[in-house]
């Protein structure tokens, strides 16, 4: 073979280059880099997960002529059909109907098929995508079920690769590691490798509005997910690939927010990444500002725009969806609070007494109220569940508030798109409104009927 060359493509992996931001982070104490994982030969970090995944496979017996089945969002299938089609094995991957057409187009191109399902049902909803690509891997012989979101191969492939590599190019001059919350493989892994050498590095996660990570990382509660628009970041279910409690802290972000930074790194930095890398950019961002501190910040950038010419790059499609300035729509969450200060929030803490709560929240004409402790939101509580505490009999008007919290809520920010919101308050009771962890508001659903009832009369 000639000198310097690979003997395929496979070899190529990782090894990708580290850059420092400079336009976007202007104003900020921290420097802030970037690891270019989009440079991969399969254009995004899963060839690494994809080839740890399969070499293990191979181990367990999986044979020559194998299928090899997934439930994907399009990455983590790229860089397996990659993989296959040097070493034969078929594929087939299941995909949610949210993804963008390039991404299907990619996998078909290296002979795979491809299964759409719909994203708005439930995970264990026969029809989703997780479940569908199930069902497949018990129909087909001689098969592997990749299954990234529960297989320890994935994580395991960034403890074995991306943390050493970034260990290699970064060493001891690495404060903080930011990387987007998905199936949980790149910051569990990573993150794990990175402690081991630096036991006070800061794993930073980040996690998109509609997720359930940051609400169950502040509050241990679950709330009511619901749908966003970038890809390949947060979940609606808790994959066992992501540690959650390796997290040092979490920050969120929401569509607009995402999608403009990335078109930023683009245009300002040259970096041609996808949403999730401006997701995690917007984050890296947002942590630099909170802490204040002077850190040498890294963020890992997953995947390359070319599978998002279509949505983020599109200004047709970014207006249509309201995230370009010049297009309003119907406003965000703080304009339907007309910017009303937090103090007009009314809120409990988790060792109030019921007796106290029905009276507050008879003098104050509200139907729930938010539960605290330690300033952080618990959870809520609702005129439904004081009637059934009632009803019960089992405690009394003297029991705490605290034991009647419940999760049928759903959190937003300020920034949230009033056009979400119909769909946050078809699935959950409320949504609350957090600003940097604090309640600043609470919106029920007349709250945003009065809202737009408003909006639509005509000038007096």
């Amino acid at each position: 073979m000639m000198r310097g060359a690979l003997s395929d493509i496979t070899k190529a992996v990782g090894h990708t280059p580290i850059v420092k931001l400079n336009k976007v982070t202007e104003g900020l104490d921290s420097e802030i880099y970037v690891k270019c994982e989009y440079l991969n030969p399969g254009g995004s970090h899963k060839d690494r997960v994809a080839l740890n995944m399969i070499r293990d496979a191979e181990a367990a017996g999986l044979k020559p002529g194998g299928t090899i089945v997934e439930a994907t969002s399009g990455n983590t299938g790229a860089a397996l059909a990659m993989i296959a089609a040097i070493k034969g094995y078929k594929c087939v991957f299941v995909m949610p109907d949210k993804m963008s057409q390039e991404k299907i187009s990619s996998l078909r191109a290296f002979g795979a098929r491809v299964v759409v399902c719909p994203t708005a049902v439930e995970p264990d909803d026969p029809r989703s995508y997780y479940q569908v690509a199930k069902r497949l891997s018990e129909e087909t012989p001689n098969c592997f079920y990749a299954n990234q979101y529960h297989n320890p191969s994935n994580p395991g492939a960034h403890f074995l690769s991306t943390g050493p590599e970034i260990w290699e190019q970064c060493g001891h001059e690495l404060d903080v590691f930011v990387a987007g919350m998905g199936t949980g493989g790149t910051i569990s892994g990573s993150g794990k490798f990175l402690k081991q050498k630096k036991p006070d590095i800061r794993l930073v996660g980040v996690d998109p509005v509609g997720s359930l990570y940051y609400d169950y990382v502040k509050t241990q509660r679950i709330t009511k997910p619901f749908s966003y628009k970038v890809e390949g970041i947060g979940e609606d279910f808790f994959p066992s690939t992501m540690n959650l409690s390796i997290l040092d802290d979490i920050v969120r972000v929401d569509d607009k927010e995402c999608f403009l930074t990335t078109r930023d790194l683009v245009r300002l930095e040259g970096l041609f990444v996808g949403g999730s890398g401006g997701a995690a950019v917007a984050g890296a961002i947002k942590y630099a500002r909170q802490s204040g501190r002077k850190e040498n910040i890294l963020v890992l950038l997953p995947d390359s725009a070319s599978k998002y010419i279509s949505k983020i790059f599109n200004d047709d499609w970014m207006r249509e969806n309201g995230f370009l300035e010049e297009e309003k729509g119907l406003g965000t969450v703080r304009d339907l609070l007309g910017n009303r200060p937090a103090s007009a929030v009314v809120t409990v803490v988790g060792s109030a007494k019921v007796r106290d709560v029905i009276d507050l929240m008879k003098s104050n004409g509200i139907s729930q109220v938010p539960v605290l402790d330690g300033g952080k939101l618990r959870g809520m509580v609702h005129e439904v569940d004081l009637l059934r505490h009632l009803v019960d009999g089992r405690r009394t008007l003297d029991s705490k508030i605290g034991e009647l919290v419940e999760s049928d809520y759903a959190t937003v920010t300020p920034s949230t798109r009033v056009e979400l919101l119909k769909g946050v308050l078809s699935d959950a009771k409320i949504a609350i409104v957090l600003d940097k962890d604090t309640v600043i508001g609470v919106v029920s659903k007349i709250d945003l009927i009065d809202y737009l009832a408003r909006r639509a009369a005509p000038a007096a």
